[in-house]
């Protein structure tokens, strides 16, 4: 970039589909592209000369498009509101973040009426991993059936995975707070596991798809947590303060290698 807008270089290299270009120069241009006209116009007329092909291509949908356009109404302009809120989470995130909601709301019920696990709190034991389940379903192509098209879009990478991991943490933390307020549960005992295994989630998602990372950590977390907690009705180590060190350790590691491998998020295929 030069000054304050993209350098001829990387307009052309832009044009040209964008492979000689760093993931970081692509991310860059297309979040200018969509304030600066100056810039599109640039763009514009670099396609004419640098992919006459992709020029041509354009030319001949648009004059299949142009006559339609013109008898097509426009979109009420206080129907244009729920686009923003698409940036951040699907239609497809609800259902499954009321049941995420449902199970902490469940699970301080059996807390409050003492049916759970002896001196362990349900609320303790599921908190660290539910919302793992909610970063899931917020990336997931068997669950967002407007997957491929958001998948493909501009700045659909990371900046997008994070949006909704933010906003998954933005319903269920809250209900966690609530949860362990009513039963007395140390906040760190939670939050700090809670973010490390969500850190860890978008990690691993770089390299196996979300999706997967998700329900890999669920299952070692049912397995080397759960289970054992709930066969002695002890709380485990990973549960105690003397276990926060190493759960901000994790979550250091996770944080780093989402940074260093920020640019896999936006291979296609990659964030499933």
């Amino acid at each position: 970039m030069s000054g304050e807008h993209p350098s001829t270089r990387i307009v052309e290299g832009y044009a040209r589909g964008g492979t000689d270009l760093a993931v970081d120069e692509v991310w860059a241009v297309e979040a200018h592209l969509e304030a600066c006209r100056v810039c599109r116009d640039r763009l514009s007329a670099a396609v004419g000369t640098e992919a006459p092909a992709v020029a041509a291509l354009v030319g001949t949908v648009w004059s299949g498009l142009e006559p339609r356009l013109a008898v097509t109404a426009t979109m009420p302009r206080g129907r244009r509101r729920p686009a923003r809120l698409s940036r951040w989470l699907t239609p497809t995130m609800v259902p499954w973040l009321a049941m995420v909601v449902g199970v902490v709301l469940l699970a301080l019920l059996f807390d409050l009426a003492g049916t759970g696990s002896g001196e362990v709190s349900l609320v303790l034991l599921f908190a660290p991993v539910l919302p793992v389940l909610g970063v899931a379903a917020s990336w997931s192509r068997g669950l967002d059936p407007a997957y491929e098209l958001t998948s493909s879009a501009p700045r659909a990478g990371l900046p997008l995975v994070l949006r909704r991991t933010a906003s998954v943490l933005g319903v269920v933390v809250p209900a966690l707070l609530v949860g362990g307020w009513v039963t007395g549960v140390m906040v760190a005992q939670w939050l700090l596991p809670c973010l490390a295994l969500t850190a860890a989630t978008l990690a691993l998602g770089g390299a196996i798809g979300v999706t997967r990372a998700a329900v890999a950590l669920a299952a070692v977390w049912a397995a080397v947590v759960v289970a054992p907690t709930l066969a002695t009705s002890r709380t485990a180590f990973a549960l105690q303060t003397g276990g926060l060190p190493v759960w901000g350790l994790l979550l250091a590691l996770g944080t780093g290698v989402v940074i260093a491998r920020r640019g896999a998020y936006s291979v296609p295929g990659a964030p499933r």
